[in-house]
């Protein structure tokens, strides 16, 4: 395994990220595998290399965090990994139990220190933006967090690029801390994230994390224009088919299909290294609920691709909406 620092920081991260959304509670996704299975994962990714660990509270309503808490505190030192969540989705149905007021964000990261089973988390992240909570609110309450010791750095998700630059503008401009990271939707068929978001953070020297590398599964090529696909996720996943379903995203599957047979290496092991190749992309947020997933992803830190062979996975690509903001 190759170690990356995350972004300007000097946190060392593991070119792969396992993101712990695939193990909590099975009746909040029916796809999410149970504790028991999920630990074996854990244990995996621990013993090929892999460091980083991203999670969220709202993942399984908060059972994803006790998940990962147990798994790691049993399988490895805490000191040797580095634990993210997220902060933002209702956790409650009353008015405060979500967003990122103060008040929420300091109970929520109260309440992700308890389940998670630690005194710290390393890499706290908004899940999204809060259009009704004033910027300076929330960057000082995660600033307080960091000063306070509970949080180690700050992360940002999906929104747009102007809003993003604003709060690294007021972060400095206050001498709060600045966000590390940021945890955006970037892979083969989805690549808008080049115009605006990604130039920023290479110039601003955040890290790149992005989630669903493998646009769900649909790189995988197992997917047709009829169909949702075979696997329990695939089938329920209706938010898939909205996104990634345009013909021309079929004939990026192809090529991704193409280079992985002459290559005798899988759909995903392609996908995930054209992502590694990319400017300012740090460690891809890979889900696992097969042990292949997780080998492949690893294995695809070390695969090589030409600018031939970049150029041919691009050249189908068209222009998106912009998906994965709300």
């Amino acid at each position: 395994m190759d170690y990356i620092n995350l972004g300007s920081s000097g946190l060392k991260v593991s070119r792969i990220c396992l993101g712990m959304m695939s193990y909590g509670d099975p009746a909040w996704r029916e796809w999410v595998l149970d504790e028991e299975t999920g630990r074996t994962f854990v244990q995996r990714a621990l013993e090929l290399g892999v460091n980083f660990f991203d999670t969220a509270d709202m993942y399984s309503r908060g059972v994803s965090e006790e998940v990962s808490g147990r798994a790691l505190g049993d399988f490895a030192r805490r000191d040797q990994v580095v634990l993210a969540s997220k902060v933002f989705f209702p956790m409650g149905d009353r008015p405060n139990d979500r967003g990122l007021s103060r008040k929420h964000i300091v109970q929520a990261a109260e309440d992700s220190l308890r389940r998670l089973g630690t005194d710290y988390i390393d890499l706290y992240q908004i899940h999204r933006w809060d259009y009704e909570t004033p910027l300076e609110e929330t960057l000082r309450a995660l600033d307080d967090l960091v000063r306070a010791g509970k949080v180690r750095y700050l992360g940002a998700s999906s929104m747009y690029a102007y809003q993003f630059a604003r709060a690294l503008y007021l972060a400095d401009q206050q001498g709060w801390t600045r966000f590390v990271s940021m945890q955006n939707h970037y892979n083969l068929v989805y690549r808008e994230e080049e115009r605006e978001m990604n130039r920023l953070c290479l110039e601003e020297g955040v890290g790149l994390i992005p989630w669903s590398p493998l646009a769900r599964g649909f790189l995988a090529g197992n997917r047709s224009p009829e169909d949702l696909g075979t696997t329990t996720r695939a089938k329920t996943d209706s938010f898939a088919h909205e996104m990634y379903y345009a013909p021309e995203d079929f004939k990026i599957v192809a090529a991704v299909s193409e280079l992985a047979k002459a290559k005798g290496v899988s759909n995903a092991q392609i996908a995930l290294a054209w992502l590694l190749h990319q400017p300012g992309v740090c460690a891809p947020i890979v889900g696992a609920t097969k042990m292949k997933h997780l080998e492949d992803a690893v294995a695809a830190t070390q695969l090589a691709l030409s600018p031939e062979e970049l150029a041919r996975l691009e050249e189908h690509y068209t222009p998106h909406p912009v998906l994965g903001h709300d």
